[in-house]
């Protein structure tokens, strides 16, 4: 009978001993690479960041909205450790200099090929069963985005262009155009 092959299991020291300049990201103990973000996507990024901030500011608002790279914690297990595009933390408590520890009121992810089947399925799973109350994916090559309200179990779809309302601030909704 031939032996199961076990397959190695790795832990945040593992990401930190990384080379300089190279990324990844650690879930349940597998590592996933990252490749360096397109320009399209960096500037939905920005675009995005900017609108959160200038809302968050403009309402005095106490949450603190980060771009990647930006280490997030999601349980204080050694085995997860993501870098989502955006990440918006309503608890500063979780902030301090190494990242967030648990998880951010809101991520937003832009898909890429490299990380399409892990926005909509890995992180997903792992976002919602760590407590984050709102997850968008935008999907730039689609030009759709998902938006998943996980507080009220509310999944909705829009498309680039449509008014996207922001489930954590009533009264706050994002257009995306022009990217």
């Amino acid at each position: 009978m031939e032996a199961l092959r076990k397959e190695r299991v790795y832990t945040i020291e593992d990401i930190y001993a990384l080379p300089e300049g190279e990324r990844a990201e650690l879930i349940d103990g597998k590592i996933y690479d990252m490749a360096p973000p397109g320009w399209r996507h960096q500037r939905i990024s920005a675009y995005l960041h900017n609108e959160i901030y200038d809302h968050i500011k403009e309402s005095n608002g106490d949450c603190e909205v980060l771009a990647a790279p930006f280490a997030v914690f999601l349980y204080d297990d050694g085995f997860n450790y993501v870098e989502p595009d955006i990440s918006v933390i309503c608890d500063r408590s979780k902030l301090d200099e190494k990242g967030c520890h648990g998880a951010p009121d809101w991520v937003i992810e832009i898909v890429s090929q490299s990380s399409k089947s892990r926005d909509y399925m890995t992180k997903l799973f792992q976002y919602r069963a760590a407590g984050v109350r709102e997850y968008w994916i935008v999907d730039p090559e689609r030009q759709t985005v998902m938006v998943y309200g996980f507080e009220k179990d509310v999944v909705e779809q829009y498309g680039f262009g449509e008014e996207m309302p922001v489930g954590i601030y009533e009264g706050f909704s994002i257009t995306l155009t022009g990217v």
